[in-house]
């Protein structure tokens, strides 16, 4: 349970720039495997990010709790992913 906690701890520094892109996606083109691969390209784009230059450093106390970097990438993935289908899906069935 903790380790759960931990996840969502760091996908909370992704949760504003996330609504920020769920909104111009929807604003765009509301489909779901443009979101999702657009979601996946941001994610990689961030994971390249943080773990080839100094923000490496900011992963240290996840490492210390056992949490790969993939594990904490991939479930701020999949959870983003799953606020994204709710956005869109409830964005299609209020117009």
């Amino acid at each position: 349970m903790n380790r759960l906690l931990v996840l969502f701890n760091f996908y909370k520094l992704f949760i504003a720039s996330s609504l920020i892109v769920n909104s111009l996606i929807i604003a765009v083109n509301p489909n779901y495997a443009a979101a999702l691969v657009t979601k996946l390209f941001l994610t990689v784009l961030a994971w390249y990010f943080i773990t080839e230059t100094s923000q490496k450093q900011k992963l240290t106390f996840y490492k210390n709790l056992g949490i790969s970097p993939l594990l904490l990438f991939s479930f701020a993935f999949i959870f983003d992913s799953i606020l994204t289908v709710i956005f869109i899906f409830l964005f299609n069935n209020l117009l």
